[in-house]
């Protein structure tokens, strides 16, 4: 459904849900007398109100490259806004024009917990209960039914609720076979079987063929939003590997670093306070490499929170319409310098990291296959329910441990240890990927009208050097041409861009 605020109206306040399920978007004419918004993107995009094609924005182009991200409410596009986690959009008229004033306030900080001395501990039975109930609200009982599953505490949970459902006919594990020793696809395999589920491993592709270009050109076409997850590219390849995904129900995990806290680690507690002075070098930006050693050393603190990308001297190489990102990171850190850090970094990592990289390239993927994204954690009820949790069952603040109450879930339920397992992951062999492709993802680059392409040239040959030689850098050198490859796509192919 889409609305509309008119000129004249009385003041209007917007805000998304609770938890990041159903962001917000919102479209503003560019002569600012139209205004529509709408929980789904395609519906607002496809809106014949909605002038195409879209135009690119130069301050979002410049979060992409230098932070990996665009932080709520701006968006890729001109004119277009989410309203995510803990926003709020005042609409009003002055002036007879329309005219929008953002605010942001995190909804879960520690003084709206129970206390511990008095809260009754919780009941696995009633978590394993609620997020069953919530899952199961949200399918479409006509289509197939995915979890994209792994080793992990989130998709556990939700495979755990959904057994003790009795939904093991209905639903199918999926998970990602990793290279190396990170692959969790036969820990799902076993987990699966365990639980009663059919189990379904996707592969990593390393050479792209005509018909892999093909998925992936039809994904960048439907794509709403411009993503640089590192993993972006394997999802329209899991599509040829499994085209039952096609409008289907596909649940995931994420969605609960909100409102169960992302501890920080042992070491970011240093990092922030050492950069709170050294990035007030921010004029150094201007001159040093991305790959540089000394690049890190300019982070403001918020930018250690999942933040990474070129520096500013190439970025404007490669894009000479690029703003500097620091004056935002800089005014963000600077609002939260007196908070805990580890509300400080959930804030900062769940709304915008999570929320727009993590997340957006499970809501792109889903719009892309036209399917229904299922986000227990991020409903209302399991939000509620876990933000008025007290801390002592979610993390640990000696050991930095994280959502200690889905680790006791998953030891009592399936004997799973998270702590023997270890931290795993969903991972993307990038250089790989760019390796064998060289030609195809430089062809691409070279055919985006953003880059200045005879400075693109020279960075890209510098950065596949620092790639090809191994070291601490290499990995970085190689993400960032692989960044220039998935944003070329989305420029060249997004029908948002390119439909009159």
């Amino acid at each position: 459904m889409i609305a509309k605020y008119s000129l004249g109206n009385p003041c209007l306040k917007l805000s998304s849900d609770l938890a990041g399920e159903l962001p917000l978007y919102i479209y503003l004419s560019e002569d600012k007398k139209t205004l529509l918004y709408s929980n789904s993107v395609t519906e607002l995009f496809d809106d014949v109100r909605v002038t195409k094609p879209l135009k690119v924005s130069d301050e979002g182009i410049s979060f992409l490259l230098q932070s990996s991200v665009i932080p709520p409410p701006m968006t890729a596009y001109q004119g277009v806004f989410i309203v995510g986690i803990g926003d709020t959009a005042e609409v009003k008229t002055v002036d007879n024009e329309i005219v929008i004033d953002f605010s942001h306030e995190f909804p879960f900080m520690a003084n709206k917990r129970a206390d511990f001395d008095t809260y009754k501990k919780p009941n696995l039975d009633d978590i394993v209960k609620l997020l069953a109930e919530e899952t199961v609200s949200k399918l479409n009982k006509n289509k197939k039914t995915f979890l994209f599953h792994s080793a992990g505490k989130d998709s556990n949970s939700i495979a755990i609720a959904l057994a003790e459902a009795g939904l093991q006919d209905q639903v199918t594990l999926v998970t990602h076979c990793s290279k190396g020793n990170l692959d969790e696809s036969q820990i799902s395999k076993s987990i699966a079987k365990k639980l009663g589920f059919s189990h379904q491993v996707l592969n990593e592709v390393d050479e792209l063929n005509n018909e892999h270009l093909k998925y992936i050109e039809e994904y960048f076409t439907k794509a709403p939003f411009p993503c640089v997850d590192n993993l972006c590219l394997a999802y329209p390849l899991y599509a040829k590997q499994l085209p039952e995904l096609f409008n289907a129900n596909i649940i995931f995990g994420d969605g609960n670093d909100s409102h169960m806290i992302s501890p920080p680690s042992a070491k970011d507690n240093l990092k922030t306070k050492v950069s709170n002075y050294t990035s007030k070098l921010s004029f150094f930006r201007k001159f040093i490499d991305s790959e540089n050693k000394y690049s890190s050393l300019l982070r403001t603190p918020a930018e250690w929170f999942g933040q990474s990308g070129f520096s500013l001297k190439d970025s404007r190489k490669v894009f000479p319409k690029t703003v500097s990102t620091y004056a935002y990171w800089r005014k963000e850190s600077n609002v939260r310098k007196s908070w805990d850090l580890f509300y400080f970094k959930s804030d900062i990592y769940s709304t915008r990291v999570i929320s727009e990289k993590m997340i957006r390239k499970l809501f792109n993927f889903t719009d892309y296959l036209g399917a229904q994204i299922v986000l227990p954690f991020a409903t209302k009820r399991v939000a509620e329910y876990f933000a008025a949790m007290p801390e002592e069952y979610l993390f640990d603040r000696h050991t930095f441990k994280n959502k200690l109450i889905l680790r006791d879930l998953l030891k009592e339920k399936i004997n799973i240890d998270s702590d023997e397992i270890g931290k795993m992951g969903w991972s993307y062999d990038t250089k790989a990927i760019v390796n064998n492709n060289w030609d195809i993802i430089t062809t691409e680059i070279s055919k985006c009208s953003l880059w200045n392409h005879s400075e693109v040239d020279r960075i890209i040959l510098r950065l596949k050097k620092s790639m090809d030689k191994n070291t601490k850098y290499s990995q970085l050198s190689c993400r960032l041409i692989y960044r220039l490859y998935l944003l070329s796509m989305w420029k060249n192919k997004c029908r948002y861009l390119n439909e009159r």
